[in-house]
Parts: structure tokens; C-alpha cells; sequence
């Protein structure tokens, strides 16, 4: 979780807390409770019997959430505030998992409480260790209860502030200390969370530079961690160990490729290897593989793919001709031209290439996808030649294999870097520095930002850094990236995030088996319902909306950050309505989770066999259609070193079962009134549903479609 404005007492400094007028105030040996309403010119007459307040403090349940540095608790109400009082016994109490209960007598009534401070001082020798507080309930002699959300890491020794929980957008700030804690925690936010150029022309990213750096509450927790690099180290020791790592050389045979790891084999994995030469899993990928938002219907036949009935007659067979089929919408292109004057790198000391094919698809009556042709280049010619399913076979297989080498690139920058990480990490850091923790937005967006800035960073600094996996063992390295990333915001409409549009506008309604389609739909509309439910409880007009300057601020980040403010994107500036507010939540959302899911699920499962997912090419496309022999194919597709450390890093990225909060499990309450918390239990029903169907179909399918399974999909882009 993200946290609270905290300020760290360093020797020498002067030591600050919240005051009742704001978020800090010196104190001082002589005056240490400054900030009573006396202050404020409110007097309070002092009852003959201390008023006493019961206080709930609950301590997270994580590796060492629990501390032995002295806990005290500051309540402020509009009638005043209470003196300092201490929490916890060293030792038994805001120790791990912990539920503890204390009164705290006052000398008055406060009112109603707005606000409490949580002080956090040294203990005797003990040095200090960092405490994740879950929430306090503070509960008044009356018996009125009022619930504090934290779910965040205190670090060092400070005070935090915390409002009480209600989910409130500006205008509903009655109190003048609401807005002034409102406006001081969001100043605190701007001076903490800042943006920095990632690559020219890309959206920026986070101000941090590794993740050393990187606060106790935007870093992943310790099972995750520990998960995380643990995998990492024992698959790239396992190829070191069995020599992978360090032969530059060709594969001798294509099984020998399945030996790089011996345990991380699934059914996936070996459906994949028996079948990898065959059309109908080339073409399936297409519809659910992991890159499934390229293939578009195909009304008419490219100028510069030059495919003649002649040509495909074979495929198509002798009751139906090409224009036929294009008229029954049952063709479909992927187009790859993005990838023309993308440079590349050497690799093992040799120059590798890419190509830019066009790849033209037909589904059949009985549902598959098969391909028709490839052509390799955008320019036809005698030296761009179309290639055919009746061309020789592996001369047919190596034109299939540079466009799985060409579905590498797009998916790992595109689809997944660009479309799924980068704007998660753009959504956080807007998050965190337009919206305090009492707005509704942000009680809604943050569990599905969990983690994202934590994993973006790692990969700054372990995969797309000078040097990095990209150097070592991809085709275009980080200056091809550089290039991609450029050309593909540039390309990038908000049609293609949100998902019904996307779908529309690529013309895939009525693709059969398009089960990336007809689950992403399902969960897209689940989503749509539970945002426009939390909408319509804080947004009762557009007008609502239009004065809500937070949101506002949240948005025009997003787009001038994010974006880089294109006009051209699509994507708004601002939000003018509820509908406009519902569908770009959703958006986000969906992006955070599912979409993210799609693209990254599957990535080991239908890479681990090298050749149907290439990271290079070490000779450049073929210009004429002479036979190859095996020996040659595997002299083309990578080397056994780049493929060793190409899969482990997919081994490392597919999904993490340590701490992974599933879509629509919210296990910190941010939510304190009952109609969000109404709302939550409708979304859960409504995936549990989604989840019966989905199981349900997968059953009757050889190849099970599981990666928008709602369990299987994390709340946030978070590995």
C-alpha cells in the first residue's frame, strides 16, 4: 500500500507531527501538544468524569508487520483533541496479526472525530522496525464508531495522520480541517511521488531509480520478494549447470531445446512442442495465444500483399474462392508494418534481424484458423516473395517461425510493456499524486495498483536497462526498444485499451472460438457494473464530476504523462460526465488486471519451446523459396544461451501464486459505508459466475483457455 504523508526524525532535525490545523507541527520538551483547540479559539469546559473513547488497533498479518517501538494515539474531533496516549505494551501488543483494545480518556467531549494521529517513538535500546498498521476503530461513549483505514507501512520514527474513513470527494468537506488535511496530504504526495523521462517519446514513468530506493509501501512484500528472485536464481542455475548458458552455438536437435529446464514442464508446454509445425496452433495463437489483440477481419486484400486466388485455392478448397470468403468476413490480417526500421543488435557477436511481415488468416466452417500466406517484407517483389502452406516444409515453417519471431516483439513491448506495465505504473503515480486516501477513486483504483511501480523498476533495472536481458538476448535490444516503444504510443488510441471498442473496431465480433474475446467481455461488463456502482454513490451528476478538481488533476496527469498529450490518443484530457467517469475507470481497471493477465499468463507456456516464440533471428528473411534442411532452421533461430536466458526470464514473469490478491478480492478494507462493501460482494458473485462458465467451457476444449480465468488473474499488474 501507498503511504500517508510521514516524516522520518533524523538527529539533529526538529521533530514533527500533524497538527490540528494541518499535517505537521514542531514540538518541543516545553509545549508538546501544541495544536488543542484552545488554539483554534474553541474552549472546552472540563466535565467532573474523564470521558473514555475505546480504541481497536489492528497490526497486518505479513512477515514482521509487528514492532516494539512505542505506539501513542492522538484523537481530534471537532470539539477538540486528546492528549498524547501511548497504544501498545512492548512486546504484546501491534505485534503481528495483532487486535488490540484500550480505553483513552478525555477531559472533554471531542465531537465528532475527523482525525487521529499516530505517533511512533523509540522503546527503551530497542532500534527501531517498521510497523503495518491496518486500521484503527476508535468508538466514542455514545457508542458512535468511527473506522480509520491505514494498511501501510510506518516507517522510522514519526507521526502519520489519518481521516476517518468515509469515502469523500472534495465538495462533500464540510469541515474546514478536512480541507486543509486534504490539501496538506496531497502537497506532502507531489513532493514524494514525482515523474521522470523514461525514454524520449514514451510515457514517463516513476522518480526512482532502483529499487533500493523504493519505499517500504510500494515494495513487494517478503514472500513475494522472496518468490520473485528465488525463481529467477534457480532457473538461470539450472541452465548454468547443465552448460546452456555458456555454449554460443546452434541446437543440435529440437528436443534438446525441452532440456533446458527439467520441472517447469506443463500440459500447455507439451501440447505446444508435438504441435508447433502445424497451422491450426499457429493460427489459434492468433485468437488466444498471447498477443491476441492484432488479428483484424480483412475486407479487402492489402495492395502491397499481393495474394491471388490462385495462390490459396489449395487452402481454401474447391467450393469457395477468396473473394467469397472475404465477402463472408471469414479472412483476417495481421499486419506487423510497425516493425519496419526497427534496428537491431549483435548477439553473440553476430548481426540479428527482424522482419515486418503481413500474414493473411482464414477461419474455416469448422472453426479453425488457418494461415493462407506470409509475406516477410511490406514491399512486394521478386525478393519478397509470398510464401504458401504448399511451399516445402520447412521453407513454410521458417516463414511461420519469423512471424512468431516478429508476435516476440509486438507482444514483449507492445501488448505487455507498453499497453500493460507502463500504463499501470502511469495510473499509480497519477494515483498516488492527484488522490488523497479519503477519495473515492482512489479507495477504488488501489489494490489494483499494487505493486506495479515495484516491478516496473526491477524491469528498468534488470531487463530493459544498458546491458540488460534486451541487450543480451533479444533481436533489437534497448535501442530498438527505445524505437518500438516511440512508434507504438504514437499508434496507441484510447479505442485500444478499452476493450468492446477495440474489438469493434478490429472487426472480430463474429471470429468463432475467440475465447480472449468472449471471456474478456464478460469481465470487462462485470467491471463497467461494479465502477458505475461506485460512481453513481459519489457522482449524483456530471456536474459532480466536472467540479471534482482532484479527478481532474488525476486525468490531465494521466494524459499529458501518460500520453504525452496527444490529442491524436483520443485519450481525455478531462471527464465531463458520469458515463465518460464509468468508462474510463473501467479502462483503467481492466488494463491493471485482465488485459494484463492475457498478455502475461501464457508467455513461459507458449514460449518454452524457443522455436514457436523466437527472440531473434541470426540470418535475415529469406528472399527466394529455396528448400532449407532442418539443420539450417536451427542455424537461424536463437543460439542455446540467448534461448537459456530468454526462458528464464519467462519463467520468472508467469503468474506468482505467493500473495497474489485474485480480481475483485479487495483483503484491506478501504471502504467504510455498507453500499461499496454491497457492491464488492456483487462483483465477487458476478466473477464466481464467470469463473463456472469458463470452467465449464474449458472442459470440452483440448487446449483449455485459462488465462481470464477470474482466479487465475491478479488485481494489479503486479509481476
Amino acid at each position: 500500500m501507498f503511504v500517508s504523508p510521514v516524516h522520518h526524525a533524523r538527529e539533529g532535525s526538529p521533530d514533527l507531527s500533524p497538527t490540528f490545523s494541518g499535517l505537521y507541527q514542531s514540538r518541543s520538551p516545553e509545549n508538546p501538544y501544541v495544536g488543542r483547540m484552545e488554539t483554534a479559539g474553541i474552549f472546552c469546559s472540563k466535565p467532573s468524569e474523564p470521558i473514555l473513547y475505546k480504541v481497536r488497533v489492528t497490526t497486518g498479518q505479513g512477515l514482521l508487520t509487528g514492532t516494539f517501538d512505542v505506539i501513542s494515539i492522538t484523537l481530534v474531533g471537532t470539539n477538540g483533541e486528546s492528549t498524547k496516549q501511548v497504544l501498545n505494551r512492548a512486546g504484546t501488543s501491534c505485534s503481528r496479526g495483532s487486535v488490540d483494545d484500550q480505553d483513552i480518556a478525555c477531559d472533554h467531549d471531542l465531537g465528532s472525530i475527523l482525525l487521529i494521529r499516530l505517533h511512533k517513538d523509540p522503546y527503551s535500546f530497542f532500534p527501531e522496525s517498521s510497523w503495518f498498521c491496518n486500521s484503527v476503530q476508535v468508538t466514542s461513549a455514545q457508542g458512535e464508531c468511527y473506522l480509520f483505514p491505514c494498511y501501510q507501512w510506518i516507517e522510522g520514527y514519526c507521526t502519520i495522520s489519518l481521516r476517518e474513513g468515509s469515502a469523500k470527494t472534495p465538495s462533500d468537506d464540510a469541515h474546514y480541517l478536512e480541507r486543509r488535511h486534504r490539501r496538506e496530504e496531497l502537497v506532502m504526495r507531489h513532493n514524494k511521488y514525482g515523474w521522470k523521462e523514461y525514454l524520449p517519446g514514451v510515457p514517463c514513468c516513476a522518480d526512482i531509480d532502483t529499487a533500493l530506493s523504493l519505499e517500504y509501501n510500494l515494495q513487494y512484500s517478503f514472500p513475494k520478494a522472496t518468490a520473485f528472485f528465488g525463481r529467477g536464481t534457480m532457473a538461470m542455475f539450472e541452465a548454468k549447470v547443465k552448460g546452456f548458458l555458456d555454449k554460443p552455438f546452434s541446437w543440435g536437435k529440437l528436443e534438446d531445446i525441452r532440456k533446458v529446464f527439467w520441472f517447469y514442464h506443463t500440459p500447455v508446454t507439451e501440447y505446444v512442442f508435438n504441435h508447433w509445425k502445424e497451422d491450426e496452433l499457429f493460427g489459434y495463437q492468433f485468437l488466444n495465444g498471447i498477443n491476441p489483440g492484432v488479428i483484424r477481419k480483412c475486407t479487402r486484400i492489402p495492395e502491397n500483399f499481393p495474394v491471388t486466388q490462385e495462390m490459396v485455392a489449395g487452402s481454401l478448397g474447391k467450393y469457395t474462392t477468396l473473394q467469397e470468403e472475404l465477402k463472408k468476413g471469414t479472412i483476417y490480417l495481421v499486419d506487423y508494418k510497425i516493425l519496419e526500421g526497427v534496428p537491431t543488435i549483435q548477439l553473440n557477436g553476430k548481426r540479428q534481424y527482424i522482419a515486418a511481415p503481413l500474414c493473411l488468416l482464414h477461419q474455416k466452417p469448422s472453426g479453425e484458423v488457418i494461415p493462407l500466406a506470409i509475406q516477410l517484407s511490406q514491399h512486394p517483389g521478386i525478393q519478397s516473395p509470398v510464401f504458401l502452406p504448399t511451399d516445402e516444409e520447412w521453407i513454410w515453417t521458417l516463414a511461420k517461425t519469423w512471424v512468431r519471431n516478429a508476435e516476440f516483439h509486438t507482444h514483449e513491448v507492445i501488448a505487455h510493456l507498453l499497453c500493460s506495465h507502463l500504463m499501470a505504473e502511469v495510473f499509480s503515480v497519477a494515483t498516488l499524486r492527484q488522490l488523497p486516501m479519503c477519495h473515492p477513486l482512489y479507495k477504488l483504483l488501489i489494490p489494483h495498483l499494487r505493486y506495479s511501480i515495484h516491478i516496473n523498476v526491477l524491469a528498468r533495472t534488470y531487463l530493459t536497462n544498458q546491458g540488460g536481458i534486451f541487450d543480451r538476448a533479444i533481436a533489437i535490444g534497448r535501442q530498438g526498444l527505445a524505437v518500438l516503444l516511440k512508434k507504438a504510443l504514437e499508434n496507441l488510441t484510447y479505442t485500444d485499451l478499452c476493450f468492446p471498442d477495440n474489438i469493434e473496431a478490429r472487426g472480430v465480433s463474429l471470429l468463432q472460438n475467440y475465447y480472449y474475446r468472449d471471456d474478456g467481455m464478460k469481465i470487462w461488463d462485470a467491471i463497467e457494473s461494479f465502477v458505475a456502482g461506485i460512481v453513481d454513490l459519489y457522482y449524483k451528476n456530471n456536474l459532480a464530476v466536472q467540479r471534482d478538481y482532484e479527478l481532474q488533476a488525476w486525468v490531465c496527469d494521466i494524459f499529458s504523462k501518460g500520453f504525452l498529450a496527444k490529442r491524436s490518443s483520443g485519450i481525455p484530457s478531462s471527464i465531463r460526465s458520469v458515463p465518460e467517469l464509468t468508462k474510463f475507470l473501467t479502462m483503467v481497471i481492466f488494463t491493471c488486471s485482465a488485459q494484463h493477465a492475457a498478455v502475461n499468463s501464457g508467455q513461459f507456456e507458449l514460449g518454452a519451446f524457443m522455436p514457436n516464440l523466437p527472440s531473434s533471428m541470426r540470418k535475415p528473411p529469406p528472399q527466394v523459396k529455396a528448400p532449407i534442411t532442418l539443420e539450417e532452421f536451427l542455424d537461424i533461430i536463437p543460439e542455446m544461451n540467448t534461448t537459456s536466458q530468454v526462458l528464464s526470464v519467462l519463467w520468472v514473469l508467469r503468474n506468482e501464486d505467493f500473495d497474489m490478491k485474485p480480481l475483485g478480492q479487495y483483503h484491506e478494507e478501504h471502504f467504510t459505508e455498507e453500499e461499496p462493501k454491497q457492491l464488492i460482494k456483487a462483483f465477487q458473485r458476478r466473477l464466481e459466475h464467470i469463473s463456472e462458465e469458463i470452467k465449464h467451457r474449458n472442459e470440452s476444449l483440448e487446449l483449455p483457455y485459462t488465462y481470464l480465468y477470474p482466479p487465475n488473474i491478479e488485481n494489479s499488474t503486479a509481476i
